[in-house]
């Protein structure tokens, strides 16, 4: 009877490591490797435009939430091409980086055509295992007159 109910201890112990490890928060090291795949991912895919560098940093499957990109790595492969071909000077900055968990978002400057004011970014993307997953964006156009001169970025 003991050793059952030791095998049952262990094995509730287990359990009860195995959640408190995947609740600790990633760290430091894990969270500078994930902003340097995105960063990497977002230079070569939206400023290079070369889909098969940026490709490199996919996971097994690629989601996308913005609803005017198509799903899929293939979406994206289609999105880089047509902006290479509609917008072959188009250059996206990235102002500021945050990481959280397995999440990295951007806020990001981008301009189609030089002489726009261009569109303030914020893309969210997630990683699994060090390879990007899943991607959200909210986008806003710059205005001519803003209402404040705080500044969008």
């Amino acid at each position: 009877m003991e050793t059952v109910n030791g095998e049952k201890l262990m094995q509730k112990i287990a359990l009860f490591l195995a959640l408190l490890v995947a609740a600790l928060p990633a760290n430091a090291a894990d969270l500078e490797a994930n902003k340097k795949v995105v960063l990497d991912f977002y230079e070569k895919g939206l400023n290079q435009k070369d889909f098969d560098a940026a490709a490199k940093h996919f996971g097994p499957h690629y989601i996308q939430h913005n609803p005017g990109a198509p799903d899929g790595i293939e979406g994206f492969k289609a999105f880089i091409a047509m902006r290479k071909e509609k917008f072959p000077t188009a250059k996206s900055e990235i102002k500021r980086v945050f990481a959280e968990g397995d999440f990295v978002i951007l806020h990001v400057h981008s301009v189609r055509e030089p002489g726009e004011r261009g569109v303030a970014i914020v893309d969210i993307f997630r990683l699994e295992d060090g390879k990007i997953v899943e991607h959200w964006d909210a986008v806003q156009p710059i205005p001519e007159k803003p209402a404040n001169n705080n500044g969008m970025f």
